[in-house]
C-alpha cells in the first residue's frame, strides 16, 4: 500500500519488485533514448543534445585517462560510461514525484556491483594470464604472501558491499530526505532540497563510475612481480 501512495508504477502492481523492475526498463529506455537523440543527426559542430553528451563524455574521458591512461579509458568507457550515465538517469527518476529510483533498492545496486566486479577480474585475467594474476595478490614480499593473499581476497569481495550499498545508502537517503520535505511543505516547490538531491545523483553516478575505472586500472595495470 506505500508504494500505490507514492509510485505511479505502485498504481500497476503494488509489490516492490515490480515497481523496481519497472523503473529499471523506464530508465534504460530513457539513456538509450537520449544516446540515441544525441547521435542520429551529429554535426561537425555540435549543437542541442549532441553538444551536451559530447561535453559530458569528453569530461568523464578526460579524469578517466588520469586513472588508467587515455587508451584504457576509451576502451572501458562502453561498460563504464554507460553505468556511470545509466545511474544517472536511475537516480534523477527518483527525485520526480510519483516516481521511485532504482538505486534506491539494493538488488538493483548489487547487480551492478557484481557486473563490475566480475568484469575486472575477468580483464585482469586476459591481459596477465591466470597465473600472474593470482600471484600479484600476494603481495610484493614472498614471505608476507600468506597473509597477504587472504586479506587481498577479503577486499576485493569487500568492494561488492562498497559499491553497492554506497549507492544504495545515498539514494535511499535522498529518497526519504524528499519525502520528508514534500510531506513539510507539499504547496511549496522545496528548491534548495531539490538541487541537493540532483547534486547528490550526480556525484553518486560519477563515483561508481570512476570506482569502476580504478578496479579496472588495478586488475590491468599491476606491475609483475617475481615470485619465483
Amino acid at each position: 500500500m506505500e508504494h500505490r501512495l507514492f509510485t505511479f508504477a505502485g498504481l500497476i502492481n503494488p509489490d516492490h519488485d515490480f515497481i523496481i523492475g519497472f523503473y529499471t526498463i523506464l530508465c534504460a529506455i530513457i539513456t538509450i533514448a537520449t544516446a540515441k537523440l544525441a547521435t542520429t543527426r551529429m554535426k561537425v559542430v555540435p549543437s542541442g543534445i549532441q553538444n551536451l553528451y559530447e561535453t559530458v563524455i569528453g569530461g568523464m574521458l578526460l579524469i578517466a585517462k588520469d586513472v588508467i591512461g587515455e587508451k584504457l579509458a576509451r576502451k572501458y568507457f562502453p561498460l563504464a560510461g554507460t553505468i556511470g550515465i545509466y545511474v544517472f538517469f536511475c537516480n534523477m527518476i527518483g527525485i520526480i514525484p510519483g516516481f521511485e529510483a532504482p538505486t534506491s533498492s539494493w538488488s538493483f545496486t548489487l547487480v551492478l556491483a557484481l557486473v563490475v566486479f566480475f568484469y575486472y577480474h575477468y580483464e585482469g585475467i586476459k591481459a596477465q594470464g591466470v597465473f600472474h594474476y593470482i600471484v600479484h595478490f600476494m603481495g610484493p614480499v614472498k614471505w608476507l604472501s600468506p597473509l597477504m593473499f587472504p586479506i587481498e581476497i577479503i577486499s576485493h569481495l569487500s568492494r561488492i558491499i562498497s559499491l553497492s550499498f554506497r549507492l544504495f545508502g545515498n539514494i535511499k537517503g535522498d529518497d526519504m530526505f524528499l519525502l520528508v520535505m514534500l510531506m513539510l511543505v507539499p504547496w511549496i516547490i522545496p528548491i534548495a532540497p531539490f538541487a541537493i538531491l540532483i547534486f547528490m545523483g550526480v556525484l553518486q553516478a560519477f563515483v561508481f563510475m570512476i570506482l569502476t575505472y580504478v578496479y579496472l586500472a588495478g586488475a590491468v595495470l599491476v606491475e609483475e612481480q617475481d615470485y619465483l
